[in-house]
């Protein structure tokens, strides 16, 4: 090949064409319309279109927070929800991944396994509370089962469904490299089925603390659901809600993690807006 025809392959080499990145909102944009929505809440609560009987204020609720915490109960109570979560959280995800991994890697494995998942998916998750109760008593296991059960099936999910959705084309590339079954595995199907198992991990952390919250209500002596539900009977809306917003920031810090993990492992697949 001549050295100009290899100067004019250069540039058709380098034209490949770019989805244009929308820019990202700033942080400051993104707290705007939360700021609203708190200064609304505070106007009609002062205004009294909002009864305290029926909403504290965000002042009210500021300065019951600030209580709390000096006595040393809101954390408490958050640091025993948060350690149900996670608990809960890791043993549904274990189970989530393992039993993807068995039914997406293999014809006989998604025949034994993949059935009976999708028949207790279908098993309404709140109506198993009885049940749970009688298996494991009022203690702190049915709380963790229901959180591990929450969690198990949008983790599963999503990994069968990343794994099956894995391009053809890719395991063609990787028979022409001469890879083995373990390679293509850990090199193809495994990074290709990353996106959607991070999904079902964000789905999971959602199920996981509105799992928690009923299970805290039931038969609780601890926790932050214990907190509300004590609080429900002497009609101190204040505690209610700062119970429900504390609940909110760990649920909202821990989709933060996640997000923050898929940026970094999914830096090499940017799309359109560019995250």
């Amino acid at each position: 090949m001549s050295t100009s025809s290899v100067d004019l392959a250069r540039p058709a080499a380098r034209a490949r064409p770019k989805l244009p990145s929308l820019p990202r909102p700033r942080v400051g944009l993104r707290a705007l319309s939360p700021l609203a929505l708190l200064i609304l809440w505070q106007a009609a609560s002062s205004a009294g279109v909002l009864p305290e009987r029926l909403l504290a204020s965000p002042a009210t609720v500021a300065s019951t927070a600030i209580t709390l915490t000096r006595e040393g109960t809101l954390g408490e109570a958050a640091a025993i929800s948060l350690q149900r979560a996670v608990i809960g959280f890791l043993i549904g995800a274990a189970a989530g991944l393992v039993l993807a991994l068995l039914a997406g890697l293999s014809r006989l494995g998604e025949s034994i396994v993949d059935p009976p998942m999708q028949m207790l998916r279908a098993l309404p998750l709140f109506g198993l509370i009885p049940l749970f109760i009688l298996w494991f008593g009022i203690g702190e296991t049915p709380k963790v089962v229901l959180v591990a059960f929450g969690v198990f099936f949008p983790i599963y999910l999503n990994t069968y469904s990343g794994i099956r959705g894995v391009d053809a084309g890719l395991a063609e590339v990787g028979q022409v490299l001469r890879l083995g079954r373990t390679a293509l595995i850990r090199h193809i199907v495994l990074p290709g089925a990353l996106p959607q198992t991070l999904v079902g991990l964000r789905q999971s952390l959602g199920t996981a603390w509105l799992a928690l919250i009923v299970a805290e209500q039931i038969n609780a002596s601890s926790g932050l659901g214990f907190m509300i539900n004590d609080a429900r009977e002497f009609l101190r809306i204040d505690i209610v809600v700062v119970g429900l917003l504390v609940y909110a920031i760990l649920g909202l810090a821990t989709d933060a993690l996640v997000r923050l993990l898929e940026r970094r492992a999914l830096s090499w697949r940017r799309g359109l807006l560019g995250t």
